[in-house]
């Protein structure tokens, strides 16, 4: 019985800790777009970009 006095006030604070560390989550954006990097991550384009210095090589094989 006097573990309980222990055990409930600190499940309590646990709770309470648990709640502002969502709750700040959620004010700072955390969960605004979760399917968006997904679909980005499918349109993501592998070719290298001619104009981007150390390119030049490329260059060279397509003329």
């Amino acid at each position: 019985m006097e573990s309980l006095y222990l055990l409930i006030p600190l499940s309590v604070l646990l709770v309470v800790v648990i709640a502002l560390l969502f709750w700040n989550a959620i004010r700072g954006g955390q969960f605004d777009d979760l399917e968006g990097p997904a679909h980005r991550i499918l349109q993501d384009d592998d070719r290298p970009d001619p104009h981007l210095p150390g390119n030049e090589s490329d260059r060279e094989k397509n003329n």
